[in-house]
């Protein structure tokens, strides 16, 4: 029988399927395959997933190795080098490589080369199966698959993209329209499965990424004609997108569970001390946001507001500009990427909003570092680290990301342009640092800005979980995917959920947990881990 990997395009699989794991290295998931029996080998699969059924899984095909015919040694050297980057970055979430025959080449390959190096075999493995039918016929619970699709994001052909799209039907083909249109080799994006879908309710899928790599295929557009260093960046693009987009998946699974289980204790009287001291804190911040959080130009309007006694809403950060909110006139544009769109501005929030259509009324302020007719350069009054600055837009209109569209691609790159001056000015000043530029998807403050922040997280205004989690989590998004988005999409994907911030502490470098924020600034100060693999990327970290 031929695997997934082996068919010829266009060529279905009508052979029984095998629906047995073979976990990449020794483990409760192993089924040992020396026995013909299938009915006993599936009956195996089944009592070894069984006690981890609620475990976030992707199911994921080989990428590029059937129709775009890309070599398998080199395909599962990086399926097997990304999976081991996702595992070491992330401690939530399985990977299982999927193909229909138990003879596949590229599960054995991968099989091989995973247990070489020693990765977790209950977090990675391989299965033998349908990927459309992993739960029904094989016992194996996976809520994420992944589809091997074309640049049009269309059924159509054969393989994995014509079998996913005939199981999910027309539930599929109007997701995803609304998610995006086309594909770009070496990308991916998530669509999120109606409750009403086939795969949802049988097989228990909540989303498909479809994801797209390289074509080694000259009867297939975009060739690269046996380009293998083009051809295995892009193939490796493809899976750290798709595996990033499955940790968004994950992440907001756990923290929907963790606010359930909250809601629970809070209905049943139950307050732990840590749920109690949380409380506090916030309690503590929102104080403190209230009091501190302008500039000294403005404190005039400030205090009138406070000598009125309007209440105002309080958002997760209490530096100048550490977060701000979409706009509530914006709703209908910014429902498309899920941005929050019912809040409105408090007189606070005004702050940056006010810099950047008057720049002239605070010329004397130390706090603004240049002006242009494009952007305000402002020092943080509340830093999260050594060097932080907003690079803040002047467009009227344009409130935070939710609001920028591909008209606007230009104005980004202006204030990223800036950002990367300015960071370069620092690094002038002290080489040792190194910089990140990126948005706060959910921001607390009006008027679109840049964050120009050294990722060494020094400073006494660095006090608790919101403020680093907005730097740390899928919650900051980095001004160079920003821009790429917009410019392929038309908009940017945000992660408005504020309850990422709520997520344990977790070294940015090598993902440690700690307790407390001491205990975190003292193991960052000591940290020598390398940054993770998905910011060494695109020039997303700035260092001398």
């Amino acid at each position: 029988m031929l695997s997934s990997s082996d068919r010829k395009p266009g060529q279905q699989d009508t052979s029984p399927k095998q629906d047995n794991p073979e976990a990449v290295g020794t483990s409760s998931l192993e089924v040992e395959n020396k026995s013909n029996n299938m009915k006993g080998n599936e009956e195996k699969s089944k009592e070894s997933v069984s006690s981890d059924i609620n475990s976030q899984t992707l199911a994921f095909p080989s990428i590029s190795t059937a129709d775009f015919q890309f070599d398998l040694e080199r395909a599962s050297d990086i399926i097997v080098d990304t999976a081991w980057e996702f595992v070491h970055k992330h401690d939530n979430g399985r990977l299982v490589l999927v193909d229909l025959s138990q003879k596949s080449r590229i599960l054995s390959l991968v099989k091989d080369k995973a247990a070489k190096k020693n990765i977790d075999s209950s977090r990675f493995f391989t299965f033998v199966g349908d990927i459309t039918q992993l739960k029904s016929k094989g016992g194996l619970q996976c809520n994420v698959i992944a589809n091997a699709a074309n640049w049009r994001l269309k059924a159509g052909g054969g393989g994995v993209n014509a079998a996913i799209f005939n199981a999910a039907g027309e539930d599929l083909q109007r997701a995803t329209k609304e998610c995006a249109d086309t594909l770009r080799p070496g990308s991916s994006v998530a669509v999120a499965f109606p409750s009403t879908s086939h795969l949802h309710q049988q097989e228990g899928v909540t989303h498909v990424i479809h994801v797209l790599g390289p074509n080694m295929n000259p009867m297939r557009p975009d060739c690269l004609k046996n380009d293998y260093t083009k051809g295995c960046k892009i193939l490796h693009d493809a899976y750290t997108s798709l595996f990033e987009n499955f940790a968004s998946i994950v992440q907001s699974h756990t923290v929907k569970q963790n606010d359930e289980t909250s809601s629970k204790k809070s209905a049943s009287g139950v307050i732990s001390p840590n749920d109690s001291k949380m409380k506090r804190q916030d309690s503590h911040d929102s104080e403190k946001a209230k009091k501190y959080k302008l500039l000294p130009p403005i404190l005039t309007s400030r205090q009138n507001h406070e000598h009125k006694g309007t209440n105002t809403r309080n958002y997760h950060d209490n530096s100048m500009g550490s977060s701000d909110a979409p706009n509530q006139a914006r709703e209908e544009d910014s429902k498309k990427n899920g941005a929050v769109t019912n809040k409105t501005w408090g007189n606070w929030a005004q702050a940056l909003y006010e810099v950047a259509m008057h720049p002239e009324k605070y010329k004397n302020s130390d706090s603004i570092l240049e002006t242009s007719d494009e952007v305000v350069v402002l020092k943080d009054l509340y830093p999260k680290a050594k060097k932080h600055v907003l690079v803040i837009s002047r467009r009227d209109g344009l409130d935070s990301l939710a609001d920028v569209k591909k008209e606007h691609l230009s104005l980004l790159r202006s204030m990223h342009s800036v950002g990367v001056k300015w960071a370069q000015k620092f690094l002038e000043e002290d080489a040792s640092l190194t910089f990140r530029l990126g948005y706060h998807s959910v921001p607390s403050m009006r008027q679109l800005h840049l964050h120009v922040i050294s990722q060494d997280f020094d400073s006494p205004s660095l006090k608790n979980k919101k403020h680093w989690n907005s730097f740390t989590s899928v919650f900051f998004l980095d001004s160079v995917d920003v821009m790429e988005e917009i410019d392929q999409q038309g908009s940017a994907t945000i992660s408005p959920d504020e309850k990422l911030l709520a997520m344990e502490l977790r070294c940015h470098r090598c993902r440690s947990a700690h307790p407390n924020i001491p205990k975190l600034k003292s193991h960052i100060a000591a940290c020598k881990s390398s940054f993770p693999s998905h910011l060494l990327k695109k020039d997303k970290l700035l260092s001398a």
